[in-house]
């Protein structure tokens, strides 16, 4: 599989940073800009080359037969978007089920521009002890993959600034949706 992804990228020109996540078996990812439903695909395929099973948070509507099988084949977790879900608890319960998981979070939490973000992924991390790994896509160079790992401080006005501040340097196929650095939201 990973053979045919990376052929599948080379034919549309797209390149995956060789930064791989080895040694880490478990982490928050936290993948920018998220632009297009196209992100999606270019990043199952990106998660596949680099050999790592990706976990997704998809609403819980979506999860009927046959759809509902293919998501829970490709990594997804049905959520439930209600207010009080306590989802934090329950992703905690993953990591501590799951010997190896990367649970990967659009913190943006919508393909259009939006300076507030969702800060669930941040909390799952500080709340299992679990590093985040920032993760872009970038349209204009057609370059996708891991950017660094990340620990949480605790200061998560200062940690979300800094998540920003690298991920606005990638555009996303619609730059005008993606994340701007946070001095000039």
């Amino acid at each position: 599989m990973k053979k045919l992804n990376l052929r599948i990228f080379k034919l549309f020109g797209w390149k995956i940073d060789p930064s791989s996540p080895d040694g880490v078996k478990k982490a928050i990812v936290a993948v920018g800009p998220h632009t297009s439903n196209m992100d999606f695909i270019i990043g199952k395929m990106a998660f596949n080359t680099y050999g790592v099973k990706a976990r997704f948070l998809i609403k819980k509507e979506l999860f009927f037969p046959p759809l509902g099988w293919i998501l829970k084949a490709l990594g997804g977790i049905p959520v439930s978007r209600d207010k009080n879900n306590n989802f934090t608890e329950q992703a905690k319960e993953y990591f501590d089920k799951n010997e190896s998981m990367f649970m990967v979070f659009t913190p943006e939490g919508t393909r259009g521009y939006n300076p507030n973000w969702k800060k669930g992924f941040y909390y799952i991390a500080i709340k299992a002890k679990v590093p985040i790994y920032l993760a872009y896509i970038d349209y204009a160079n057609k370059r996708g993959g891991f950017l660094e790992l990340f620990e949480p401080t605790g200061d998560i006005e200062k940690d979300l600034k800094y998540i920003k501040n690298r991920l606005s340097q990638f555009k996303g196929k619609y730059p005008e949706k993606g994340i701007k650095p946070v001095d000039e939201e």
